[in-house]
């Protein structure tokens, strides 16, 4: 199951509990999931595919291994903000990995197949917010701590009604000019050690 979506079986149990994949519970405790679900996710999704491109990638780059690449998630359900963020970054360091998520629950999909250095997200996103995705990987070592910045037309006093955000996540009030995203992703890029450029 794990292997067919390319994720741990730590993965897979993330998913269960933030609802992604359906699973019954045995007298004994244990979690069964479905066949059809797994294989539906990994065909609707495209994780089956996305893994075995990753691993095709990671082959043909293996010379490359040295260079510290450092990869970003932008998470964000307005596709013309999304591609801002997405262009205003695509130039601002070669080793820059950037992917994209329009909700929580494919936010989490992309953090289950790849840790990220860096998450930028949206807090008000349909279905699972953004405030339920970060407290969904506070709750597992595996993925707790990502480096965040929480982007929102929200004030102060309506962040902290929604409850506790760690320490990690830094509150960008919207609207955020590309200029202030770039210097705060330019800011986590120098201090992972990844601007640095190569030997």
């Amino acid at each position: 199951m794990a292997k067919r979506l390319g994720v741990s079986l730590r993965t897979v149990q993330l998913w269960v509990e933030a609802g992604i994949l359906p699973a019954a519970r045995t007298p004994g405790g244990h979690r069964r999931i479905p066949a059809t679900a797994v294989e539906a996710l990994a065909l609707s999704t495209g994780l089956a595919e996305r893994a075995a491109s990753i691993e095709r990638a990671a082959q043909a780059k293996a010379p490359e291994a040295t260079q510290r690449r450092f990869s970003v998630l932008l998470v964000e359900d307005n596709a013309e903000l999304r591609t801002l963020w997405e262009h205003s970054l695509a130039g601002l360091d070669p080793r820059l990995e950037i992917r994209v998520a329009d909700t929580g629950y494919a936010a989490l999909l992309h953090i289950g197949q790849q840790r990220p250095d860096l998450l930028v997200t949206d807090l008000r996103l349909p279905g699972m917010d953004g405030f339920e995705m970060i407290r969904a990987l506070e709750r597992d070592p595996a993925f707790a701590g990502i480096p965040t910045l929480a982007i929102t037309s929200m004030d102060v006093a309506v962040v902290g009604d929604q409850g506790h955000l760690p320490q990690t996540v830094e509150i960008l009030h919207k609207p955020v000019l590309p200029a202030l995203l770039q210097d705060r992703v330019r800011f986590h890029l120098t201090h992972a050690g990844a601007a640095q450029p190569p030997a």
